[in-house]
Order: structure tokens, then sequence, then C-alpha cells
């Protein structure tokens, strides 16, 4: 029912709505009346009123949060630059709080020690990535010698020519001192990445593509000059041009060729053999045996020498 004129101000009711819907009126009365105040809670992002929590919108993420959350990344960018530049014992875990722009406690709050920055920098940009190339590994479809070139190429271009190729040097210098770091290393990088390529080498002898070899041996083969060539990149050659520098790729690429050659199933084409010569009238036939002696003879010398 309504009425207009100077009677009561227009309503509308449902039948048997009765004493829910003043109720409701009254709700509605009261979030209007704590107006100012919502509009206050809803700047600063929080409230804690019933009547209206199931109104409150999404507010961006503040800058100091997004920084708050980037903190540990920065952090160990910073922890990265400073051990590279530095070593692992002349770096102070107050110069990488400084470096990255936090105090020093904040620092501890993310890594309780300077051991632990260290394992989480390897873990972030060593670890992580052969765990990745693993799970390539795990996928892929293609030949054997495909994956090799993808794993070997794929690790200089992310890690050997990053600054995350001297960790090498840093644990070749330094780890003598800190066994507990050297357990670390070596279960969380050398024998992930000697699993990885050794199960990269036995996939092609299971599959025919190449030949039975010492598995371990072959993959020491194939780390072996990769790591070599990145503790050069951060030792003489970050000091000097020696004039023997080279491409890391062709490099790679070399490797992997000689590697495959010496891998191949195949047999590589025989020599036929010489016709025997005659001898001449007078002489014994062993002569002609007389040069191959001389150059074992000369190999055995040369062995004697290097002992």
């Amino acid at each position: 029912m309504s009425q207009l004129g100077n009677g009561p101000a227009l309503t509308h009711e449902r039948p048997g709505a009765g004493r829910g819907a003043s109720v409701c009126l009254a709700r509605r009365s009261a979030v209007a009346r704590r107006q100012p105040a919502l509009t206050r809670a809803c700047r600063d992002g929080y409230t804690n009123d019933r009547l209206v929590s199931y109104s409150m919108p999404t507010l961006p993420t503040p800058a100091r949060q997004r920084r708050k959350q980037a903190r540990p990344q920065e952090l160990l960018r910073a922890a990265l630059e400073l051990f590279v530049a530095k070593g692992f014992s002349a770096t102070r875990s107050d110069e990488v709080a400084a470096h990255a722009g936090v105090a020093k406690g904040t620092l501890y709050l993310y890594f309780p020690s300077k051991e632990e920055l260290f394992k989480a920098v390897v873990r972030n940009n060593i670890a992580s990535l052969i765990a990745e190339g693993q799970q390539i590994a795990d996928a892929f479809e293609g030949s054997s010698e495909e994956l090799l070139r993808l794993l070997m190429h794929g690790w200089w271009r992310r890690i050997g020519e990053t600054d995350a190729g001297a960790i090498f040097k840093i644990i070749v210098s330094e780890v003598r001192n800190f066994p507990e770091l050297a357990r670390f290393y070596t279960g969380e990088v050398i024998v992930p990445a000697y699993r990885l390529v050794s199960g990269a080498l036995q996939r092609g002898i299971d599959r025919g593509e190449f030949r039975a070899v010492p598995v371990r041996e072959a993959a020491h083969t194939l780390i072996a000059p990769m790591l070599l060539q990145a503790l050069h990149r951060h030792s003489v050659g970050a000091c000097m041009h020696t004039g023997l520098e080279m491409s890391p790729t062709r490099l790679i690429d070399t490797q992997i060729d000689l590697m495959l050659r010496g891998l191949q199933t195949t047999a590589p084409a025989t020599t036929p053999a010489a016709a025997p010569s005659r001898a001449a009238p007078g002489r014994p036939a062993a002569r002609a045996s007389a040069v191959p002696a001389k150059a074992q003879a000369s190999r055995n010398a040369a062995k004697a020498a290097l002992r």
C-alpha cells in the first residue's frame, strides 16, 4: 500500500514481510551511517565489519609488498655478484645486505648464515637448471646426438657464459676449507649433472645409436672441457687476452663431434691389406717389418721418457 501527499514516505513491502523486512532496512541504514569509516577501511585494505566484509574490493598489491616478495631474489643476485668478484671467504654478509639495499638483519630473515646463502645461490643458478635439463631429457623424442647437443649448448648458454659459471672456480679454490659445502655441492650439482649426461649416453647405447662404452668415463670426457672453459673465463680470461681464445660454441661442437665419431656403431672402412712384396734375391723377407719395428721402438722410448 502506498500513500502520497503529506503522509508517510513511499515504501514497498511484500505481503507477510513483517519484522524481517524492518531488520533488513535497519542493517542497510547501519551500513550507510558507517560509510565514512568504511571508505577509510577500504583505502587501508582492511575491515572487520561483518556487515560489509562481503563487499570489500580486491585491492592491488602495495609496492612495499611486491618488493618484499622479490627480496629473496634481490639478495641472491647481490650475493652471486659479490661471490664472483671476491670469492666466498672474502665476502661478508653485511656487504651482501648493503649491495642489495637492505639491513643485515633482513638478510638473516631469509638466510641464517653465509653458508646457507651460498647454498641458495647454487640451487638458484645451477641445481635448478640441471633439474630442468633432466625433465627435458626424460621427455625428449629426438636422437641421442641431438639430446647431447641440446644439453651441452644449453648448459653453456645458461650457466657457463653467465656469472653462475664462476661458482665452479669458487668450488675448486675454496671448498676444501668448507667440507659441508663440498658435500652439498656434490649432492646438488656433481651427482645430478653426471646422472643427466650419463643418462643421455646410456640412452644412445640402449637405442643402438652409440656403441657400448664406459658411461661414467665418457660423461666425464664431455663435461670436463666445458668446466675448464668456464674456469678459464673467470680466471685468466677475465684478466687478459692470451691469443688462444676460442668460440665456446665451436668448442662444444668440436668436442661432441670428436666424441660421437668414437661412439658411433658404424665400423670405419677398412684399408685393403697391402700385397706382400717379394724379397730381393739374397735378402731375408723379415726386412719388410723393419720400419714398423722402428716405430714401435720410438713409441716405447717416448713412453719411457714421460715416466
